[in-house]
């Protein structure tokens, strides 16, 4: 079997891509379409092993990847590893700034330790990634940006720090957006999406997680193909006029009003999976505690 993307054969033929947060979840199913459609992908993460079990997934499928172990989070290894992806590919036609990661945690309970590890993660890191990319490849040869954020319009309750980053980097998007243009950065933010980081968290949320489908207007949650479809499209020349956007991939949940307590009809749409290696998370198996 092989991804079953929505775009033409070729598409990315020829180019080279950085996924960032490539060794799990949305990052490897974006990292596995792009391949599908020819594109060379470089994989960074901190997790050697899962980086290489996906580079092994797209060489088996056909594909050409490449693994660089890097922490976003630190200046220097960001430029080292940008360095090593044009030594290996020769160039670099996007970014996927798709790493990121979070804990559970009202306010009140969060140490400036883990507010400062979650903002180095989610904003300090993707902005290091963009302008190593931007300096070393993209200003004098163009090129597409993605920042995955989240949905975190009208505040993030109970990860309030990871809001407080994904806002930030909405905003930088816009404003690389202005400076660095021609270079195009836009934004996708995925709302609920059944993916592998959804067992991360700690079991008292499990009861949470199998009932968001009912508080989103299409009454359900997204796949991580929904939302590697929002990438590609945005990387692609059918977007080559779009830049300092932000593409939510939500089902429309933001939208839901206290004042109006439907939500929307009991009945929903058919979810798009096109990615032949996707599993279900654990916490969303019928037979979950």
């Amino acid at each position: 079997m092989t991804y079953q993307s929505i775009f033409r054969a070729g598409l990315f033929q020829g180019q080279v891509v950085i996924v960032t947060g490539g060794g799990s979840g949305i990052g490897r199913c974006t990292a596995h379409e792009l391949s599908a459609l020819g594109a060379g992908v470089a994989l960074v993460g901190r997790n050697p092993a899962k980086l290489e079990q996906v580079a092994q997934e797209i060489t088996q499928a056909g594909g050409l990847a490449s693994t660089h172990v890097c922490d976003i989070r630190e200046e220097e290894q960001v430029a080292a590893t940008v360095t090593a992806v044009l030594q290996t590919h020769g160039r670099i036609d996007g970014l996927v700034n798709n790493a990121g990661g979070q804990f559970a945690s009202p306010l009140m309970n969060i140490k400036a330790r883990g507010w400062d590890a979650v903002v180095r993660t989610n904003l300090t890191g993707g902005f290091l990634m963009a302008r190593e990319c931007y300096t070393q490849w993209m200003q004098p040869h163009g090129g597409a940006i993605v920042n995955v954020i989240a949905d975190m319009w009208l505040g993030m309750p109970g990860m309030g720090h990871s809001g407080a980053a994904r806002a930030g980097m909405l905003n930088f998007t816009e404003t690389a957006a202005l400076e660095w243009g021609p270079v195009r950065s836009n934004a996708v933010a995925p709302g609920w999406i059944a993916s592998s980081g959804m067992d991360n968290y700690p079991p008292e949320m499990a009861a949470m997680i199998q009932n968001m489908h009912k508080l989103v207007p299409l009454q359900r949650i997204g796949t991580e193909s929904e939302v590697a479809a929002a990438i590609v499209f945005l990387l692609s020349p059918a977007a080559a006029f779009i830049s300092g956007a932000c593409l939510r991939v939500d089902g429309a949940a933001p939208n839901a009003k206290r004042i109006w307590p439907q939500v929307g009809t009991g009945k929903t749409n058919t979810a798009f999976n096109g990615f032949h290696l996707a599993q279900t998370p654990k916490v969303l198996n019928k037979d979950a505690p």
